[in-house]
């Protein structure tokens, strides 16, 4: 099978924000507890942090993460994660019917957050709690002292603000099971004199409103909509949470699913544009996609437990164990996020330790890379630079959820300051060679090209405790150098990443 593209350097998208690698870490399951921290493990520093998972993290290199919650947020009291550890209270959190120690805090996650070189993203509770709530936590992490709340965080050991800009108004607040859940004009109201509040704190502070907790949702689009018109000049971006299921087993309708994504997003996108114009407003606000995974494969086992256990603390919940098959899924999701990168700013991965995460640890033992880390990392670290706006001639299917789907789905960012191309290519073919003539226009000459190639034969292949390489990238010898560009052959069912230094 054959297939064109063009890349032209003039032929842009957008300018990639960092922080579309980003990340997201709950008090749910293991992620906190026996994830990121567990005190007493070999492994754990002086406040108890997993340095393996740390190290990870860091490989990972994910500029921000989003925290506490998730369902988590909408129960929770911020108050309760600090002062003196032996003082704070055992809740239980109504989401995961579960039990929370409250022994990792907010002074906890940003020591965290620091040796894991990540910015801390924020999100307030608005679903059991108000207005009143928001603005003390703001305070608390942003004030520098002489009022309650920052003195209060000076006492239990904070000197200098944290200096927190990226702020959540909620969770997923169009969801009837959320705590607190609300209608679009209660969530809209409530949302929009927050974030007021918070603006006249810091006029800087970004803020990040509720969107549709998915685009099946029977409010949408008009959630966002309604949202909107009472929040736009008050908020930066709105929020967007996807997760892709393989149900069926069909590999070609799972991998179709990104382009129900691409459609999500671009509806969204409308929907900002209708609201802005109305307004008659001049500001611009973006989407966070803070919230996007595969999760399936322990959901409904896991729906069953939660239904018969007895509030445990952090049990085993929500714990996909990744194949190959995912890669593919996850190198197309990232593809697409690279491709709307004008308006996709901010996306976190979720989540990122243990819960349906690209990482894995074992209480007490090992920490190891899931089959889906690699593209995440290989998107984090070459993506950066400027999104390229590709021409692209390929052979299609049709899937239930889109007709005319590419059997190749590819994205390139160009980074002016290495001088280089990264393109991160998927064959969704899995029975054909993709052949790939890539015409390079108006790049200067290419010097070298790198191909780093993910392929199994065998679709479920995990990476487990046992066998914590199965899937791992390799060196390819698919990617030469043409006249004017490149020649790329894709092995069936194939994740790619082609690496050109200008």
């Amino acid at each position: 099978m054959k297939a064109r593209v063009t890349a032209h350097s003039r032929y842009t998208i957008s300018d990639i924000d960092n922080r579309l690698y980003g990340s997201f870490l709950e008090h749910l399951g293991r992620a906190v507890y026996t994830g990121v921290y567990e005190p007493g493990h070999p492994q754990a520093d002086e406040s108890g942090m997993r340095k393996d998972v740390i190290d990870l993290v860091r490989e990972l290199d994910t500029p921000i993460c989003r925290y506490p919650g998730g369902n988590f947020v909408s129960a929770y009291n911020w108050e309760d994660g600090i002062g003196p550890k032996e003082d704070r209270p055992t809740r239980l959190d109504l989401a995961w019917r579960t039990s929370e120690s409250n022994q990792f805090g907010i002074h906890e996650y940003a020591d965290w957050a620091e040796k894991a070189n990540t910015e801390m993203m924020l999100a307030l509770n608005l679903g059991s709690r108000d207005l009143d709530a928001a603005r003390a936590f703001v305070e608390y992490v942003n004030h520098p002292g002489g009022t309650y709340w920052s003195d209060l965080r000076k006492k239990n050991g904070r000197a200098d603000p944290w200096g927190v800009k990226v702020w959540c108004l909620g969770n997923e607040m169009d969801g009837p099971w959320q705590i607190g859940h609300k209608s679009a004009a209660e969530y809209g109201h409530l949302a929009n004199e927050t974030a007021k509040a918070l603006k006249a704190f810091d006029k800087n502070l970004e803020l990040i409103v509720c969107g549709s907790s998915h685009s099946n949702m029977p409010s949408y689009p008009q959630w966002e909509a309604t949202v909107l018109e009472q929040t736009y000049d008050q908020v930066d971006y709105i929020s967007l949470h996807m997760y892709f299921e393989n149900y069926e087993k069909n590999t070609a309708e799972y991998l179709a699913l990104p382009e129900k994504l691409d459609r999500y997003i671009g509806t969204v996108s409308g929907v900002i544009d209708y609201i802005k114009s109305k307004s008659r407003s001049r500001k611009d606000v973006k989407i966070s996609f803070d919230e996007w995974n595969v999760w399936y494969h322990e959901r409904e086992n896991d729906a069953k437990r939660m239904a018969e256990w007895d509030w445990p603390h952090a049990p085993a919940l929500l714990e996909d164990i990744y194949n190959f098959e995912d890669v593919l899924q996850v190198g197309c999701i990232l593809n697409t996020f690279i491709r709307r990168s004008d308006v996709v700013r901010i996306a976190c991965i979720a989540q990122l330790v243990n819960v349906i995460a690209p990482i894995m640890t074992e209480p007490g033992g090992d920490a190891w890379r899931q089959t889906i880390f690699y593209p995440f990392q290989f998107a984090s670290a070459f993506g950066r630079g400027t999104a390229l706006q590709l021409d692209v001639d390929c052979p299609t299917y049709n899937a239930d959820v889109a007709s005319g789907v590419s059997y190749l789905d590819i994205s390139g960012v160009h980074d002016g300051d290495s001088g280089t191309l990264t393109f991160f290519a998927v064959n969704r073919n899995g029975e054909e060679t993709l052949e790939v003539d890539l015409a390079l226009e108006r790049f200067g000459t290419a010097k070298s090209v790198e191909h780093t190639l993910i392929k199994h034969d065998d679709l479920e292949a995990r990476n487990t405790k046992e066998n914590q390489n199965n899937v791992v990238p390799v060196k390819g010898d698919g990617a030469t150098l043409a006249d004017g560009g490149l020649s790329l052959s894709l092995p069936p069912y194939s994740y790619s990443m082609i690496r050109v230094q200008l």
